[in-house]
């Protein structure tokens, strides 16, 4: 098999791309006739063509991508190897990704552990507005007694980021739940917009725990996964799973300064010690609820589709269809995010599309979900009633990828036209 040439391979830490794409893609036996779903063949295959060229751009060892239209799948599909064709390996087993294959979710995991914290509140077990340390009284130290569950979840509550913390630290949830607790707060009346990459998260896992008297990942399997009939979609992994898992790989082009302090700063870590760490077996055997759920694509998407469908998931209610608006509905309108140097519209966890461009595509204002260290994409576009995720095991910051990417999430908006405006 060919491979073709990249022109920048001297410059970008990409994989070299087979000419023929066949030997390495796969596509699922659930996908139905387009038509069937508002859309035509010839729409679908616009939408795989640009997931191919993306792919081309050998950004992404692997990448898988599920849509559902109606509710219904377009599309299921893989391309690409799960282990052993990263930049660089040689001579190491290639094993060629599925649709079956999860991926972590990296952040996009915060917009599913945000829907927990809404599921309590549906319970009245909680009361966003009410501080944290109602429920955590640790938490109150250093002037941080009245910041609100609903500040966490909106990434207003003046925690952003660790300060100087050793990676390793990850692995000792005590640890991190201290640090978390000793920290003063640059703000504490949400007027700081700033995403929390990682506390926040603790936060949100901390108080499942102390509300239900289980761990998150206990919750999520009772509440969600088991009822939505998920082999995955929890935090981390069981041993025997792990090795299903794709491997994540740093591309795309050196990470330099200034991008390499900005990554640091909103990670705690630079990235290529961020990706190491993501493929440490430790890193599976722990809960992260900001960034460590895996999942396959389909799995994402059926998520996702369930909000869409206010809460029911084949028969089953998981969610009552306000607990869906209260978790979607914007708490800011489209503000600067001091972390992610970005204009950002938040709800109270979710990410939010916007007009006329947005994280989503174009025209998707309605839109939420969530990125994950810039590659994973997981939402829901009540406008066009689809729900789509597309998850990567390349993590390239800036690269050829990116004009890829966004001709790809133009595309779905395109070809998946509104049903109806909301």
């Amino acid at each position: 098999m060919m491979a073709l040439p990249n022109p920048l391979g001297m410059i970008e830490n990409n994989i070299q791309v087979p000419k023929s794409l066949q030997d390495i893609t796969r596509i699922a036996d659930n996908e139905i006739n387009p038509e069937w779903l508002g859309l035509t063949e010839h729409d679908r295959d616009v939408i795989w063509k640009a997931v191919k060229d993306l792919y081309r751009t050998g950004a992404y060892p692997a990448l898988s991508i599920c849509i559902r239209r109606h509710g219904e799948i377009l599309l299921n599909r893989s391309i690409g190897h799960a282990k052993g064709n990263g930049p660089g390996e040689v001579g190491l087993e290639k094993v060629v990704a599925t649709p079956d294959t999860p991926f972590c979710l990296f952040s996009a995991s915060k917009a599913i552990t945000a829907m927990l914290i809404h599921l309590l509140e549906e319970r009245s077990q909680i009361n966003l507005m009410n501080p944290v340390s109602f429920y955590v009284p640790e938490f109150a130290a250093h002037g941080k007694k009245h910041i609100t569950v609903q500040q966490i979840l909106s990434h207003r509550a003046g925690i952003a980021s660790f300060k100087n913390i050793n990676p390793e630290v990850l692995f000792n949830h005590d640890e991190i739940m201290q640090l978390i607790y000793d920290a003063e707060p640059t703000d504490v009346h949400g007027r700081e917009l700033a995403y929390h990459a990682l506390t926040g998260g603790y936060v949100l896992g901390e108080l499942v725990n102390r509300i239900t008297g289980e761990s998150i990942a206990e919750f999520m399997r009772k509440n969600v996964q088991e009822p939505m009939g998920m082999r995955n979609f929890n935090y981390g992994a069981q041993d025997d799973r792990y090795p299903e898992i794709a491997t994540n790989y740093l591309t795309g082009f050196p990470v330099v300064f200034p991008v390499k302090q900005f990554i640091k700063r909103v990670l705690g870590a630079d990235l290529a010690t961020a990706i190491e760490l993501s493929n440490d077996p430790r890193f599976y055997q722990q809960v992260i609820p900001a960034g460590n759920i895996t999942a396959t694509a389909e799995e994402c998407s059926r998520f996702f589709q369930c909000l869409l469908s206010g809460g029911e998931h084949e028969g089953k209610r998981i969610f009552q269809p306000v607990t869906i608006e209260r978790a979607v509905r914007e708490v800011n309108a489209t503000e600067l995010d001091r972390t992610l140097l970005v204009p950002m519209r938040y709800s109270a966890g979710m990410m939010l599309g916007n007009y006329p461009i947005g994280l989503f595509g174009p025209a998707a204002p309605k839109a939420y979900g969530h990125i994950g260290l810039t590659n994973n994409f997981c939402w829901a576009d009540p406008e066009r009633m689809t729900s789509v995720s597309l998850l990567t095991s390349g993590n390239p910051v800036v690269g050829t990828h990116v004009l890829r990417l966004v001709m790809l999430l133009t595309t779905i908006s395109r070809r998946c036209k509104k049903v109806f405006r909301q």
